[in-house]
């Protein structure tokens, strides 16, 4: 088949629910567009364990310590699971990871700003994780095999993230302490407009969706996927006894949906061009994380050769 045919071909096999494999054939756009979103995908997981890890030595109990410590160790995992599946496309990880370190790379934008009190710890696990929820649940639909396996798995433990930063925020509203429902109020003051931007640029304004949804990469449209965490969250808030900072806030009877402000928009296009509170931070961090990791990455590499020599030995 010529490249037109292929496309025909690519085009009804995805429009007809089919996942795209590794060694299928698949446009140069639809490859390239999978490599840009899994590496940023996966540039967030691990660029998000940051912020957490720094509260694991701060957390008010041993218990909350091993959740926190818990969570942090998944969201590695997810790295790891994510970088896999776009090596499968025919990058090398350490290709995606140099990109990151040089800063060349995206990740979300929710992740350069700082955890001010424990309360953002709760904040960061109910709203952060709850919008990668509403994200990711649909990616499990994703027309691309490996992403949509890997999502099966990180559906599961981000709802483990969600109900944890919820549970947090239940402590502190309904414990009967002022000051610690005053702190979570806070921590929703800080973390709702950032959350809303997680979903990327308005619909009008992104430059990827519509191709994305034709090809199935993405399932839902920014704008459907804010507005659904939007109706989903406000619930939440109203029996944690906290206010979403949005004063145009309201229900549409007609709609069946609740109305909400406009995003700052200035606002996420400048976190994004790396002009955020914590973006350089952020990057320092894991550069500095990466050069400590070199020696275990040197240990394993010698390890794996000895081991190939010693079967290569055994096999002669």
């Amino acid at each position: 088949m010529d490249n037109v045919e292929k496309l025909q071909w690519f085009e009804r096999y995805v429009d007809q629910e089919n996942k795209i494999e590794s060694k299928d054939w698949m446009p140069d756009a639809y490859r390239k567009t999978l490599i840009r979103q899994i590496a940023q995908h996966a540039h967030s997981e691990v660029v998000g364990m940051l912020p957490e890890g720094n509260w694991i030595t701060r957390a008010p109990s041993l218990r909350r310590k091993a959740i926190l410590i818990a969570k942090v160790q998944d969201e590695g995992g997810h790295g790891l699971y994510l970088y896999s599946a776009a090596e499968t496309l025919g990058v090398s990880r350490d290709a995606l990871v140099n990109e990151l370190l040089e800063g060349k790379a995206k990740y979300s934008s929710i992740f350069n700003y700082p955890a001010l009190t424990w309360a953002d710890i709760g904040a960061i696990g109910w709203l952060v994780d709850g919008a990668a929820i509403v994200n990711q649940v649909s990616l499990q639909r994703t027309s691309y095999g490996p992403y949509s396996r890997a999502m099966v798995r990180i559906c599961k433990e981000e709802s483990f993230h969600q109900r944890q930063g919820y549970e947090v925020l239940i402590s502190l509203c309904r414990g009967g302490n002022e000051a610690q429902k005053k702190m979570a109020q806070e921590a929703l003051n800080r973390w709702w407009w950032p959350s809303l931007m997680m979903f990327g640029p308005s619909d009008k304004e992104s430059t990827h969706s519509a191709q994305n949804m034709a090809w199935k990469i993405k399932r839902h449209s920014n704008d459907e996927l804010r507005q659904k965490f939007v109706d989903m969250t406000i619930p939440q808030a109203e029996y944690l006894g906290l206010t979403v900072p949005d004063p145009n806030l309201k229900w549409n009877d007609a709609t069946g949906h609740y109305e909400f402000g406009e995003i700052d928009w200035t606002e996420f296009n400048e976190v994004v061009k790396g002009n955020g509170p914590c973006n350089k931070q952020r990057l320092e961090d894991r550069r500095k994380a990466h050069a400590n990791g070199q020696w275990v990455r040197e240990a394993a590499m010698a390890y794996a050769e000895k081991k190939a020599a010693k079967a290569e030995h055994i096999a002669a």
